[in-house]
């Protein structure tokens, strides 16, 4: 048992004991979050709800075709963090209706166990990012396991599945031209779902992806191969390097500026790789560059964590700028303007609290 876990409250006073007490939840609540993530990973949250009755660890690890001894033991965890109900008389589990539609891969935009799979991802690090506290630096992207693997599923459920009824229409007339045929470039595009989304969605357009790691690029070609697509090639590449002039009609940038190692002159050969009316559309995260703006953030917490642990470090490893995952709307509106893009347009979504889009066009 933790020496935290046994501290008496009796003896503290009244606001101290309060901390203690929001300190165990939260103690517990991490402990939940882990919990989340397995329950993600191996597919029980998707089990458990197919089945839609009580049954026992048996019955569920054998769906599953998981060890029984461990299942039994994560249903502990989900069981007292209120996630899993039990029946004590038949030793029977259920995962309520309720709770399925937001932890399971058929909630697609509303799963939340998905996102939990960013803490392991960080944690794999913290030894590195601690040392980094002492000597300065950032922690590189080959150094995160899975980082792709999760961010392409988090995109799954936030760009993806919003991209033709939401997000492309953010921009007048674009899917009109996209159906007509235009050029159209990806930055940072990771494994490419949303890319390939577009590439498979309007054949008459031309798509490019490029990313400067090159374990996604090449799961992006197999893919697109698999699909049999011509009108899109995915490339190893440095957005910060200069760009042929006038080659795209929209470049997009779904949730990656603010990790570039030179964001300000990525933006600027955007701005220069556009053509004439053409767009460029950017997801970055909805928050502000203000700390004390951000303290009733419902994501705050989380948001930074990422930064801390993820999108400053990366940009550091290359000695950027370390913008950070809470660069905010304000900054990021100043360097789009000081990038050449003079009309900006700032959208939300109403579904959606962890998004900005921002919508840059330019004049014909």
């Amino acid at each position: 048992m933790c020496n935290a876990c046994q501290i008496k409250v009796d003896n503290l006073d009244n606001a101290t004991e309060a901390f203690a007490g929001e300190l165990l939840e939260t103690l517990n609540r991490s402990a939940v979050g882990q919990g989340i993530s397995l329950g993600h990973r191996t597919g029980l949250f998707d089990v458990m709800s197919e089945m839609n009755r009580w049954a026992t660890s048996d019955e569920i690890a054998d769906t599953a075709q998981c060890n029984e001894r461990y299942v039994r033991e994560w249903l502990g965890i989900m069981v007292t963090g209120g996630i899993v109900a039990y029946d004590k008389s038949t030793k029977t589990y259920l995962l309520p209706e309720h709770h399925a539609a937001l932890l399971t891969r058929a909630a697609v935009s509303n799963n939340f166990a998905r996102t939990f799979q960013f803490f392991p991802v960080m944690a794999e690090v913290e030894t590195d990012i601690v040392e980094c506290f002492k000597k300065g630096g950032g922690v590189p992207y080959e150094k995160f396991t899975r980082f792709h693997e999760v961010m392409a599923e988090d995109s799954d459920g936030n760009v993806v599945a919003a991209l033709f009824d939401t997000i492309l229409p953010l921009v007048p007339g674009l899917i009109e031209k996209l159906e007509r045929g235009i050029d159209v470039l990806d930055i940072g595009c990771g494994l490419g779902h949303a890319l390939t989304a577009m590439a498979e969605r309007f054949p008459n357009s031309r798509f490019v992806g490029r990313d400067m790691c090159d374990t996604p690029i090449e799961s992006a070609k197999q893919e697109v191969a698999r699909r049999g697509l011509t009108n899109i090639r995915f490339e190893v590449a440095d957005v910060a390097k200069p760009a042929q002039p006038e080659s795209f009609d929209l470049i997009t940038a779904f949730d990656v500026i603010h990790d570039q190692r030179d964001p300000a002159t990525v933006l600027s050969q955007v701005r220069r790789a556009l053509r004439s009316g053409g767009t460029f559309l950017m997801q970055d995260l909805q928050a502000s560059s203000e700390l004390h703006e951000n303290i009733d953030h419902p994501l705050g917490s989380f948001l930074y964590t990422v930064s801390t642990m993820h999108c400053m470090t990366v940009s550091l490893a290359q000695g950027g700028a370390g913008l950070g995952t809470v660069w905010g709307e304000q900054l990021a509106v100043k360097m789009l303007g000081e990038a050449g893009f003079e009309n900006v347009t700032v959208r939300r979504l109403e579904h959606d609290i962890q998004n900005n889009w921002y919508v840059s066009q330019l004049s014909e």
